[in-house]
């Protein structure tokens, strides 16, 4: 694995203390995003004279298995349909679906991003815990629409693109860690497609209080390009377990889960700091496969058998979390560890979106059926997000990365003053006082109160003297009258 970046934990040099700080980003319950996809047909589906079960009325209604009346007219030149021999035993007919995101045989790799997963960068940047999974049947295009091939990438490493993108905008004013984990379900053991020399191969979940659902000794690395993250999943993807089928010739045997983890902090350095936290979940399920339709044996029909059964607990967790009206209804995430790892992206603090990737085919009636059925249900599941925001108490011992911090930021003003960018307005500096200077201002301000001191004293003896000379006045005044006044007037 030439490339890769082993995240190591760093050594505390001081004790830090974190407070969550969780604040909501809307009023109330968020549904979850539901978008449908439906892939060409293949060359086998086109040969066997299969007819067409879908039909795209706009961007958001999808008919399945439309009447012969309903279809456009085949002698029209934009009729994308072909005729074909009817379907026997048909128990759904003209069914309408409502999503909120439709795209045809037409649409392209970007096509699917822009619509459905562009906005999740700014969300996860904004504090919020996004999920993004594919669910089908085997063959219907699952893996091609998150990974992609080497001429059509595919949504995840588009959506990486836009969340470096927007760090980029960002990176003069925050401080950003990214790292990655890529890992697999397959017969119910997780094993880590990022580093395949771990002893046994076989990871373990963990929970807790604190950190939630965590996978003991699963590696993370730090990708510092886009580039260099699709250069990951590439190597991820060739560790991850598939084997040909009659469904498919290169089916996943196993579920992929691809995880992002941001952490962000303002660059501005100090004691207290409030830090962002983010994950980012994109999963690639395994489709589900009838033994009678695939004709596996042995090992194969081993691995579809406990897909189908994570697949089954996934969808009684639809079910439920669909019809939760009240508290009291059990969800059974613990059935399945898929669904344990899908936990916080189906019904907790996530905002998620689900791609259906459905057939045209009748080949694959009950398979399209089925996922429409499914993604319906997915639509009225409820997530309440919120920001996950930790207000970071640092050491005093933290003054020296303070400094090395501030250093590192005068060096990049410097750089950019050197570019020929304005400088801000200088700051006028007071010279140093000496300590003798400072002594004679001491001395002054001691005189000058002091002699503050002694007007005020002076004063106060005049307007004494004043008011005793007043009082003498008023007697003699009293002392006189008394004298002139005439013996009659007695």
């Amino acid at each position: 694995m030439a490339g890769l970046i082993q995240v190591r934990e760093r050594p505390r040099t001081a004790p830090v203390t974190t407070t969550p700080s969780y604040t909501i980003t809307d009023n109330g319950n968020t549904t979850m995003k539901v978008v449908v996809r439906i892939r060409p047909e293949s060359q086998a589906e086109s040969s066997s004279g299969a007819a067409i079960i879908t039909r795209v009325l706009d961007s958001h209604v999808l008919v399945f298995d439309p009447k012969p009346e309903n279809l456009p007219s085949f002698n029209s030149p934009l009729n994308i349909f072909k005729k074909r021999a009817p379907i026997l035993g048909r128990k759904h007919r003209d069914l309408r679906f409502a999503f909120d995101r439709i795209f045809d045989e037409t649409s392209t790799q970007r096509d699917v991003f822009e619509e459905s997963t562009k906005n999740i960068a700014e969300s996860v940047l904004d504090g919020v815990n996004c999920s993004v999974f594919a669910y089908g049947a085997t063959g219907a295009g699952k893996t091609h629409t998150m990974l992609g091939a080497a001429g059509s990438p595919g949504v995840i490493f588009h959506t990486m693109l836009e969340l470096y993108r927007c760090i980029g905008r960002l990176k003069d004013e925050k401080c950003f860690e990214v790292a990655v984990s890529y890992c697999e379900v397959y017969n119910e053991t997780i094993r880590d497609l990022l580093n395949c020399t771990i002893d046994g191969g076989s990871l373990e979940l963990r929970e807790d209080s604190k950190h939630g659902l965590v996978v003991s000794r699963l590696s993370r690395h730090q990708p510092k390009t886009a580039e260099e993250l699709l250069g990951m999943l590439e190597s991820g993807n060739k560790n991850r377990t598939q084997h040909p089928t009659d469904a498919n010739a290169t089916s996943s045997r196993s579920h992929a889960v691809f995880q992002v983890y941001v952490h962000q902090r303002p660059r501005t350095a100090a004691i207290t700091a409030q830090m962002t936290c983010a994950k980012l979940s994109l999963i690639d399920l395994a489709g589900s496969e009838r033994a009678t339709v695939t004709t596996n044996r042995g090992a194969r029909l081993r691995e579809g058998a406990n897909i189908n059964k994570s697949l089954l607990a996934l969808g009684n967790c639809i079910n439920a979390l669909a019809e939760n009206k009240t508290k009291s209804v059990h969800i059974p995430y613990r059935n399945s560890k898929l669904t344990r790892l899908l936990k916080d992206s189906l019904g907790g603090n996530c905002r998620t979106v689900m791609i259906a990737n459905i057939s045209p085919s009748s080949l694959t009636y009950e398979d399209t059926y089925n996922t429409l059925k499914y993604a319906d249900r997915a639509k009225q599941i409820k997530t309440k997000v919120v920001r996950n925001v930790l207000n970071v108490e640092f050491h005093v011992s933290r003054y020296r990365v303070i400094v090395h911090e501030l250093q590192q930021e005068i060096a990049e003003l410097k750089c950019k003053l050197a570019d020929g960018i304005k400088p801000p307005p200088p700051v006028v500096k007071q010279p140093p006082e000496t300590s003798d200077e400072s002594k004679r201002l001491q001395d002054l301000v001691r005189r000058v109160y002091g002699e503050r001191l002694r007007l005020r004293k002076h004063m106060v003896d005049l307007d004494t003297q004043e008011r005793e000379t007043l009082l003498r006045i008023c007697r003699k005044v009293d002392q006189n009258a008394a004298y002139y006044i005439s013996p009659f007037q007695l």
